[in-house]
């Protein structure tokens, strides 16, 4: 049973280096992991389907924050965004991948649409990209980390969720611990996804590179959007002001599907968007984050199985029954198994839940600290977050590189950013472990 979770990833893995669709690799995946579990193939599915439902929310209000993200287009602020950046940063590559980095950070925590922006800001800049001759992995590297380091290390917008998740999971698990101290102890970690960044930006991703038509996948028709001269006005003013109550609201209320909601209520009551223009705002925001969302639904069927079927907990056992109180190895083995774990599941936020009732009463027993715990949780959670090809932190850059179907989902996102990611972020989340 312990061997469930690894063949079943292995699988995922090899079928989509392999170039094989994520959502039939994931499907793949989730039918081996109920054979070796002792289920028919019909069985399997049938759970899988069952478990989809686990991130029906986070799909639901990826859609939402998606024709939210249209909206805000459609005023053409993101317009004035990216003149910004072909005006400032043309030639520039550095800068433009460290600009990149520090705009995708916002959607965590200042502007809450996380992945969406990235098909309306990305995409207009391809050509400059061709231009200046930037390796798009760099930019995929750029974009992940926004879209993971901040909420890693800071307690706000998506950072509070993922904060508070650890912090429930080790509670109900008898391990005492505030969302304050649970950030403290991801900032070493998070640390390690600094240093991955910098790596990238200037030394991996320095030379030039010629982004090749069909790498992607096919040939795609793609003509660069017009961006034309747009100046602040009173659409614009009402767009930020939307902007701050959605993100008010989330911080509040934790609940994104509300946020989104009432941003794009207030856009259309605002007039910044003309009434007449709901549906196609919705159908928009559907084309460009469905795929996404039901990837990640897929990837909660695959969690579901390996859940139901105590493959999970039988890994965990299995690699600290032979270990009693020796704190470097066990920190060792909960990484890895952290790490596998949420390269098949593809959500940091949908594997804390699960590892932290196998780890709190593992790392309790071994004298690990409630912030040493904390930081293991959350390492093992986001680790395989980055590099994972069921991952939003993947899914979302793709979505803006391969518009012009240049950039390969596997090779040219999951690939660069495990390695940049995932290596430092196991290293300074086991150092974190140990002197926490």
């Amino acid at each position: 049973m312990e061997w469930v979770v690894v063949v079943s990833v292995l699988v995922m893995t090899i079928l989509s280096l392999l170039r094989v669709n994520v959502i039939i690799a994931i499907i793949a995946a989730a039918i081996v992991a109920g054979l070796m579990s002792g289920m028919s193939v019909i069985e399997s599915i049938d759970m899988l389907v069952s478990g989809m439902g686990g991130q029906a929310s986070t799909a639901l209000s990826y859609i939402l924050l998606g024709a939210f993200a249209v909206a805000i287009s459609y005023t053409g602020i993101t317009t004035i965004l990216v003149n910004f950046l072909i005006n400032v940063l043309t030639g520039k590559k550095t800068m433009m991948l460290l600009v990149i980095a520090g705009v995708a950070s916002l959607s965590q925590n200042v502007v809450p649409v996380h992945i969406a922006f990235i098909p309306i800001l990305i995409p207009p800049l391809l050509k400059l990209f061709d231009d200046m001759k930037i390796d798009r992995r760099g930019v995929a590297t750029a974009l992940t980390f926004g879209l993971k380091a901040p909420y890693v290390m800071i307690p706000a917008g998506f950072g509070l969720i993922f904060h508070e998740t650890i912090v429930n999971g080790m509670v109900e698990n008898g391990a005492e611990i505030s969302v304050t101290e649970s950030a403290l102890s991801m900032l070493i970690p998070g640390s390690g996804m600094i240093v991955g960044l910098l790596i990238a930006v200037f030394i991996t991703y320095q030379k030039d590179r010629e982004s090749i038509p069909g790498a992607g996948g096919g040939e795609v028709n793609f003509t660069a959007p017009v961006q034309e001269k747009v100046t602040f006005n009173l659409k614009h003013a009402l767009t930020l002001v939307a902007i701050l109550v959605t993100l008010l609201v989330q911080i509040f209320t934790g609940n994104l599907i509300a946020a989104a909601l009432i941003g794009l209520t207030m856009m259309f009551l605002f007039l910044v968007v003309p009434f007449k223009n709901g549906d196609k705002v919705m159908t928009d925001g559907i084309s460009m984050m469905g795929t996404i969302a039901f990837v990640m639904l897929v990837a909660s069927g695959f969690g579901e199985i390996l859940k139901q079927t105590g493959a999970v907990d039988a890994l965990v056992e299995v690699s600290s029954g032979v270990l009693n109180d020796n704190q470097p190895l066990i920190a060792l083995i909960l990484l890895l198994v952290g790490l596998v774990v949420t390269i098949g599941i593809g959500s940091s936020f949908g594997t804390i839940p699960i590892i932290a009732a196998l780890y709190v009463p593992i790392c309790v027993a071994a004298g690990f600290s409630p912030m040493a715990t904390a930081a293991l949780i959350g390492t093992a959670g986001a680790l395989g977050d980055a590099g994972s090809p069921a991952s939003d932190s993947t899914l979302g850059p793709t979505s803006g590189l391969n518009a012009d179907g240049k950039h390969h989902h596997i090779w040219d996102t999951c690939v660069p950013t495990f390695i940049h990611y995932n290596i430092p972020l196991f290293i300074f989340g086991w150092v974190a472990a140990l002197v926490l």
